[in-house]
């Protein structure tokens, strides 16, 4: 058979600095992927959003501008509320087949059920009817029985605990102990 090589183990220590690697690498790869998002961001704004020249425009083609950007807004924001209302129309399609699927299947949520107090001749007639005339008196059934004190009530010595400390201590105290206890039910 050939031997086989137990791998040593990672001391504590060695552990800790490797988790501390592996923490710092995430952390960088986290800061680059980081900076990689802001980057995108800059360059799509930059694509899609020209800079706007206004130095050296007169009066009326700053008003010509402005009426430009404003039809702009109101048809990014036109947009926007198209998008919004088939957004809230698809989640509530979402909602009405979900509860299909649920009918479907059968499985529905119950409603709480209510505690209702009956009694048990109401209980048999609705069960059997208003036909069958039975009655059920489960008190008159019922024994009367009268409680008796089984055990008397013994008179307890309270004694001073120290007294007996070495008198009760060893093999002699223990059976001094076991005879008390034998002695009250012999008599």
């Amino acid at each position: 058979m050939p031997e086989v090589q137990r791998k040593p183990k990672i001391t504590a220590s060695r552990k800790l600095l490797l988790k501390s690697l592996m923490l710092a690498k995430a952390k960088e790869c986290w800061e680059q992927e980081h900076e990689e998002r802001e980057a995108e961001k800059k360059r799509y704004l930059a694509e899609r959003i020209p800079t706007l020249q206004t130095r050296g425009l007169s009066l009326s083609a700053l008003q010509d501008l402005c009426r430009d950007l404003h039809a702009k807004v109101e048809v990014v924001d036109e947009e926007r509320y198209d998008i919004e209302a088939k957004c809230l129309h698809n989640t509530r399609e979402i909602k009405d087949l979900k509860l299909k699927v649920l009918d479907l299947r059968g499985k529905f949520k119950r409603p709480p059920l209510r505690r209702v107090r009956v009694s048990a001749d109401a209980m048999l007639r609705a069960l059997l009817g208003s036909k069958h005339k039975v009655s059920m008196d489960l008190r008159a059934n019922l024994k009367s029985v009268k409680k008796e004190d089984t055990e008397k009530e013994r008179p307890v010595e309270v004694g001073d605990w120290r007294k007996n400390v070495e008198a009760m201590s060893g093999m002699e105290g223990r059976k001094k102990m076991f005879d008390a206890a034998k002695s009250p039910t012999t008599q």
